[in-house]
């Protein structure tokens, strides 16, 4: 069975934030959510990185390990989902999460906050595939369809990458050795003649 995974090529990324604009879109997120983000390290020094982030779906999530009436759960494609009716609105997995991928859907009063939201990897809920009811609470179901999480098919640049993690690793070993530093291969080295080790 395939492991379903993210991988965002940091040489790659250009901080255009498609993938959070495009997985807004789809799953009509609430306001004050993004289940998707872009983080840029070392802002407008030599050697700034992007990076796309959400949840990473872990193998041994800590969000599921911390949450107390159990709400998440891993599919047979090894994504890291959870149930909006059995959550109770904690937090625990917000502070548990290293990625912040769980969220508050709403920034008011204490008690106000209501349950969490997290990225899906485009695969709905507990509810029945392609059914009303999964879209309201868990936004579409694009890997029922047999397609990737919109976020990685709008990368302009092919930066974040979705799908088999044996895949994804082989794809990104290729773009490493092809890439060669100082070979001429395109890069952040080869565009800005870059000479700092990373």
């Amino acid at each position: 069975m395939a492991r379903m995974k993210f991988l965002c090529d940091a040489d790659r990324c250009i901080e255009c934030n498609a993938c959070v604009t495009a997985c807004k879109n789809e799953h009509e997120v609430p306001w004050g959510i993004n289940r998707r983000r872009v983080v840029t390290l070392n802002d407008g020094l030599p050697g700034e990185r992007s990076v796309s982030m959400a949840c990473m779906h872990c193998t041994d999530a800590p969000c599921a390990a911390v949450c107390p009436v159990s709400c998440f759960y891993t599919t047979d494609d090894a994504v890291v989902l959870h149930n909006k009716d059995t959550c109770i609105g904690c937090g625990y997995c917000s502070y548990a999460c290293p990625f912040g991928a769980p969220q508050y859907p709403q920034t008011a009063n204490f008690g106000t906050r209501g349950k969490m939201d997290k990225c899906t990897y485009c695969s709905g809920g507990p509810e029945p595939d392609m059914s009303q009811a999964e879209y309201v609470k868990y936004g579409a179901n694009r890997l029922a369809e047999g397609k990737l999480p919109l976020c990685a098919e709008m990368c302009s640049t092919k930066s974040l990458l979705a799908g088999d993690g044996d895949i994804i690793a082989e794809i990104y070993r290729e773009r490493v050795v092809t890439r060669g530093y100082g070979s001429g291969a395109w890069g952040w080295r080869t565009a800005y003649g870059e000479t700092l080790t990373v």
